[in-house]
């Protein structure tokens, strides 16, 4: 069966981990485009906040309190959707957190803490909304990571959620495909992204995490999560250094290896002293209800590789435009040439005419 996938304006999309970050930045985007929006999360008056100011713009929104980790709680997220605005078109599972530090040194507690945010989350808001999008149509729109396809030092636990999310999301989708089911499956892999991520992190570390460069704006995921609500795709990478990473798992990957051994650990490290507080048993004592860190001093606004990957006939457009130009260019040089000879000369036959 064919996926046909609404308008943003004619959907009704259900966010978790809306509270901050990427999640409220894709809410309050899809807003702005007409969507209606339910907000998923652990903190609730981040999220009251949100939808009433989503309101106030003349948008449609509404909020839950859930931990992903609840199945009960996130199917009253579903049910609430149906109560508000008739059902949802599209569902993105979002809510994620990571620890920082060395896999010998996080306690197997934390580390199934984190599969039960990062990884059964996922898995669950994913069954509830293929359960009710199989006849309906619809995108399931699941967050991933570069962290998915290449690991990195110091973020093992979060490493092996991420790919465990990217192999459980297309099992879903090859399986939703055979049976015919008319639900668009895309995994969406960010790079570093200027938001809470660091911040809301448990920390193992001796120093507070930082991003290693470039850093995005989350507006940039956000409006790959919004091209993927309306246009079937695979899979989408936030940013042409993840594609890069990702690449590099499959070209090099002993030279990656060595790369993170020597310096990455050392880029993840800020210097500043560690200090308490984060998001992975309950909300974080602070942050929510950001939509960015504001610690990076150079975040980069948009990712052209991504542009290119969800606009390709204005890119391929522009390519042949520039090609176009270039051939012309190059056509013109021998005219010019020729041009400037015969001025060249007329000078000369006028300069030894006058001797």
């Amino acid at each position: 069966m064919a996926v046909r996938l609404r308008k943003l304006e004619e959907q009704t999309i259900v966010i978790t981990g809306a509270s901050s970050g990427i999640g409220l930045t894709t809410a309050r985007m899809a807003a702005e485009k007409g969507a209606a929006v339910v907000l998923v999360a652990r903190e609730e008056a981040a999220m009251r906040e949100a939808a009433e100011r989503i309101r106030a713009n003349g948008g449609r929104a509404a909020w839950h309190v859930a931990d992903v980790a609840d199945e009960g709680a996130l199917r009253e997220a579903a049910d609430l959707a149906k109560r508000e605005f008739g059902g949802f078109d599209t569902w993105v599972n979002n809510a994620g957190v990571t620890i920082f530090g060395k896999l010998t040194e996080i306690p197997l507690e934390e580390q199934r803490r984190l599969f039960e945010t990062n990884y059964w989350g996922t898995v669950q808001g994913s069954l509830i909304a293929a359960e009710y999008l199989r006849t309906r149509g619809g995108a399931l729109i699941n967050i991933g990571s570069v962290l998915s396809d290449r690991a990195i030092v110091d973020q093992g636990p979060y490493n092996a959620t991420k790919h465990a999310v990217k192999g459980f999301t297309n099992t879903l989708r090859m399986e939703l495909e055979r049976d015919g089911c008319p639900i668009s499956v895309s995994l969406i892999k960010p790079g570093p992204i200027d938001t809470m991520f660091e911040e809301h992190g448990r920390r193992r570390m001796d120093a507070e995490p930082n991003n290693p460069p470039p850093v995005y704006a989350p507006e940039t995921v956000a409006r790959a999560i919004l091209y993927a609500a309306e246009y079937p795709i695979r899979d989408l990478i936030v940013g042409f250094s993840g594609r890069l990473m990702s690449a590099s798992e499959i070209l090099a990957p002993r030279l990656t290896d060595f790369i993170m051994e020597r310096f990455v650990s050392k880029v993840q490290r800020s210097g500043d002293p560690t200090r308490e507080g984060d998001s992975l048993f309950g909300p974080a004592p602070f942050g929510d209800g950001q939509e960015r860190s504001g610690r990076h001093s150079a975040v980069r606004e948009r990712s052209y590789y991504t542009d290119a990957r969800t606009h390709p006939w204005t890119t391929l457009a522009l390519a042949v435009g520039v090609g176009a130009a270039l051939v012309a260019g190059a056509k013109g040089v021998p005219v010019a040439r020729q041009r400037y000879a015969h001025v060249r000369d007329r000078r000369r036959e006028r300069v030894a005419g006058f001797q």
